[in-house]
């Protein structure tokens, strides 16, 4: 009789886990992507940014930046982004991460085209201006 107990506990223990692990996969939701015009706009933006990220070049960086920027609800300047901003924000491990994080589309507040890429605790949001794509604000990753 315990050893029927035991198993029965061990059963539904693992269906509980099994029914979690797959919920959790049915109610992650594909972003749909943005118009193919946008995408492709951004994804030569992105390299450049990339680029810059990988050769650590605070000035190629501040050139693909959109000024004053938002960061930790500050506004920044270039001199100051150059300055100490740009050694704040892209640490190794964002630099990393923003290599291979795929940016997710969405419209902001105002209608604009953005892209946000999601780091750790911190969320990197790139939008279209007349001119293009730029980097334009850091925010928390809730």
């Amino acid at each position: 009789m315990l050893l029927m107990r035991r198993r029965f506990a061990f059963a539904a223990a693992f269906g509980l886990v099994l029914a979690a692990l797959t919920t959790d996969g049915a109610l992650a939701q594909r972003v749909p992507p943005g118009p193919p015009a946008i995408e492709a706009e951004f994804r030569q933006f992105i390299a450049g940014f990339r680029q810059a990220l990988r050769a650590n070049d605070a000035n190629a960086v501040a050139a693909l930046t959109r000024f004053p920027m938002l960061h930790n609800s500050d506004m920044h300047d270039q001199a100051a982004f150059q300055r100490a901003t740009y050694r704040q924000i892209f640490t190794q491990r964002n630099r990393s991460c923003l290599q291979t994080v795929r940016p997710i589309y969405e419209k902001d507040g105002l209608g604009a085209d953005t892209f946000a890429i999601f780091c750790g605790d911190t969320r990197f949001i790139f939008t279209k201006q007349a001119d293009g794509f730029r980097f334009a604000e850091t925010g928390f990753n809730d």
